[in-house]
């Protein structure tokens, strides 16, 4: 406390910037974690929070023993781990591309193309992808029928559906996820490429034992970050673009808690199922850092 109350008086200007901060994090993201509670209780809107009839982990039965959840949790691991396989990798290697481009002017441009789908918002990156995919007059479907296929049902057929949010997910995050890769890259010390030059390295060698052992760090980072989000599977994404014929494989938890809780006024329902996701994110969070530092000695803390 001596060591505190020392430093608050020599950087009080630095303490006093920091109330804002703190202040926002109270208000926004600590004092609303009091409605967690409302996963324990039978919650009435007229009663209020605190006058509700405590239910305990009833609320909690229900969702483990319930056929729908059981569907919707494996919806979500599913698409889940599509988007970390296919398109966890994907920001590196466009980053690593991106870093040999030696003509200013062109890489530029490319990288504005690609930063650009990340501030259109869900609702337009749909609106395309529909026009798109459509079987009357998208111009996806045409060129597969014009190669003598038939028309697909992109955004109706439960077997292409998942690959369509992927691929919605890629087209919109790759670019501007790559930004963080490529600011690493630019960390790198120019005289570990031109050693590896000089005992004969080429450019395939170069980026095998120079820029992959530089990107690790943030890879490690990055790849701890998306786990402790593999149960969020894009919910605003899906909730724009599903429809409830492919409800059965893309229902995720986000989706679910929205239409059970407002759909259904369901409040307590919801609230226990987003805790759920909550306490498991935590949980794989905390794992895959522990497994990070015991095998590759690098993690968040």
């Amino acid at each position: 406390m001596q060591r505190l109350v020392v430093d608050i008086r020599k950087d009080w200007d630095l303490y006093v910037a920091l109330i804002p901060g703190i202040a926002f994090l109270l208000l926004f993201k600590y004092t609303p974690m009091y409605g967690v509670i409302i996963a324990f209780k039978d919650f009435n809107i007229f009663q209020g929070m605190a006058a509700s009839k405590w239910v305990y982990f009833e609320h909690f039965e229900k969702l483990f023993t319930s056929p729908g959840f059981l569907q919707v949790f494996r919806n979500t691991l599913i698409i889940s781990l599509y988007k970390i396989v296919i398109l966890f990798p994907l920001p590196i290697i466009v980053a690593i591309m991106m870093n040999e481009l030696q003509k200013a002017l062109f890489k530029r441009t490319v990288q504005t193309i690609i930063y650009l789908p990340h501030f259109l918002s869900w609702v337009i990156v749909s609106g395309l992808f529909i026009d798109l995919l459509s079987v009357n007059g998208g111009v996806v479907n045409k060129l597969i029928v014009s190669l003598g296929g038939q028309p697909i049902r992109f955004f109706l057929d439960v077997d292409v559906f998942r690959s369509v949010i992927v691929t919605s997910a890629g087209w919109k995050e790759i670019g501007w996820s790559s930004i963080i890769y490529l600011a690493a890259l630019s960390g790198i010390d120019p005289q570990l490429y031109e050693a590896a030059k000089i005992d004969g390295a080429n450019k395939w060698k170069q980026t095998l034992h120079v820029t992959l052992p530089g990107l690790v760090p943030i890879i490690t980072l990055m790849f701890i970050l998306r786990l402790g989000g593999i149960l969020e599977a894009g919910t605003e994404q899906i909730l724009v673009m599903y429809n409830p014929s492919v409800y059965k494989v893309a229902d995720v938890i986000g989706t679910y808690v929205y239409r059970v809780g407002l759909g259904e006024q369901n409040y307590s329902f919801s609230t226990a199922v987003g805790l759920f996701e909550s306490v498991i994110a935590f949980f794989l969070i905390v794992s895959g850092n522990y497994l990070s530092k015991k095998y590759l000695q690098r993690s968040i803390w």
